[in-house]
């Protein structure tokens, strides 16, 4: 850190700074679909909460418009156009795009890593579909979307951030001007009015954009494999393994409501290997015999292999479903702003 990646920090702020002037100059041209997209995005390296957000709104959406879900596909081991079916394998298509096909079935999953292609194409081969969610698309200037939705890490604020490689900033928080709505995810639930009010005034908004505050919702353990025993209580030993972008959230709820007795933390989208699952079983045999371990459900996709999961692991392994929760009548007053977005004439 300091002087030394303070540099290519700069080289790489320079090169950001070309690429959006000739976005924003029309050199380039970009590409608008002739139905609504709305971008789901952020400027920091992962971990702000993006899947669960896109999530959301499936199900919000998904009863006024037939929702397609546009991903690139994040660690894939493919190229090109691919669509995502029940079977698909998270090595063919990612773990993000895997986790959402499996919790919305009905909806259309597509990975591309030229949205503007993949959106054309969706529209060539479901001509049903009338709205597409751009998951991870605010970088990708190629396409202009309807809505720009930008997400915060209250716990990682982007206001005492650096670009990478000094920091955590994938793009110059300038950019979050180009947001119609920001969503500041992962806010304690008993935020008080002051923070609120602090955090509000950091982001230096401008009068057309919008700000909602949501927090994390942990749903009650799943077992991933039916040997595993039922409901696991509050107060049980527990241990943690995820490899998400930040886990801490994660970790402090589960010290609250259970007794984490270890963590086993990868980075993001980390594809488990035999070793590091044989390496956690030997470890897990040092803790309490009744200890279960916890796993996110981008993990859990990784994790459903009955083959190459240790069967002490199977007996052992839950997932913690997560979603977010408004507080007050932000929920009402999102929803109304996201609907007028999409119904405008720009």
């Amino acid at each position: 850190m300091g002087f030394f990646s303070a540099i290519p920090a700069g080289l790489y702020a320079f090169v950001l700074r070309i690429r959006h002037l000739l976005y924003d100059s029309r050199i380039i041209k970009r590409y608008r679909a002739d139905i609504p997209v709305v971008c789901v995005g952020n400027i920091t390296v992962g971990g702000t909460g993006k899947t669960p957000v896109t999530e959301y709104l499936i199900d919000r959406l998904e009863d006024s418009y037939t929702v397609a879900v546009l991903s690139r596909g994040y660690g894939r081991r493919t190229k090109g156009y691919r669509e995502v079916g029940p079977d698909s394998s998270f090595l063919d298509v990612g773990d993000e795009p895997k986790l959402i096909k499996r919790n919305h079935p009905s909806a259309v999953v597509v990975v591309c890593e030229k949205r503007a292609e993949g959106i054309a194409r969706i529209r060539r081969e479901h001509p049903e579909v009338d709205l597409i969610l751009l998951d991870d698309g605010f970088q990708h200037r190629r396409v202009d979307p309807k809505v720009n939705i930008v997400l915060v890490d209250y716990t990682r604020p982007v206001w005492e951030d650096h670009l990478l490689p000094w920091g955590r900033l994938r793009d110059l928080p300038s950019q979050m001007d180009r947001a119609n709505i920001v969503i500041v995810t992962k806010t304690p639930p008993d935020i008080t009015p002051i923070d609120h009010r602090i955090a509000v005034k950091s982001l230096k908004l401008f009068p057309y954009q919008s700000v909602v505050f949501t927090s994390m919702v942990q749903g009650e353990p799943v077992p991933l494999f039916p040997d595993a025993e039922g409901l696991v209580k509050p107060g049980r030993n527990v241990a943690l393994l995820a490899g998400i972008g930040n886990p801490r959230p994660l970790a402090d709820y589960l010290s609250q409501h259970y007794e984490l007795r270890a963590e086993w933390l990868f980075r993001d989208h980390y594809v488990y290997k035999v070793r590091d699952l044989k390496r956690i079983v030997n470890e897990l045999a040092a803790l309490p015999e009744d200890t279960v371990l916890f796993t996110t459900g981008k993990d859990a996709v990784k994790l459903c292999n009955r083959k190459k999961i240790p069967v002490e692991l199977q007996r052992r392994l839950y997932r913690i479903p997560v979603g977010i929760a408004f507080p007050d009548d932000d929920e009402k007053r999102f929803l109304r702003l996201l609907s007028e977005h999409i119904a405008s004439r720009e």
